[in-house]
């Protein structure tokens, strides 16, 4: 069976420039390789890129080693949903797209917090 998005339906893709997930397949799947749980379709704000870096988890950085450009304000991608988690309770969470978040984000995270930072991303998602 297909994984399913948050809202129970077909599991949307996250991002293809840069190319996201667990997978490098543009969504946010979690199988059973991916201890992390690379659930959460966030849109990288500069607060929560500051943020992650500020808690040892640098996303700006390229990492090419691991297939990882680096991330800059506006880019989808699929985050660790404890490390989302952490930087909403911290006053950094960053936008999610519900459509292409994993139902498996609610394993860690309430679906009413994922909903209280839900966006649409515009054609321009730098503009958030």
């Amino acid at each position: 069976m297909a994984e399913r998005n948050v809202r129970g339906t077909e599991l949307a893709p996250c991002g293809d420039d840069p190319v996201t997930g667990f997978y490098r397949d543009c969504h946010c799947r979690c199988g059973p390789e991916d201890v992390g749980l690379h659930a959460v379709c966030a849109v990288m704000t500069r607060e929560f890129l500051d943020h992650q870096a500020a808690v040892g988890n640098d996303l700006i950085t390229p990492r090419p080693q691991w297939q990882f450009p680096g991330l800059r304000p506006g880019d989808r991608w699929c985050v660790v949903a404890a490390r989302w988690l952490q930087a909403h309770l911290d006053g950094a969470a960053a936008p999610v797209v519900l459509e292409a978040t994993s139902e498996r984000a609610l394993e860690i995270i309430p679906l009413e917090l994922l909903e209280q930072h839900a966006v649409d991303v515009p054609p321009d998602a730098s503009t958030l």
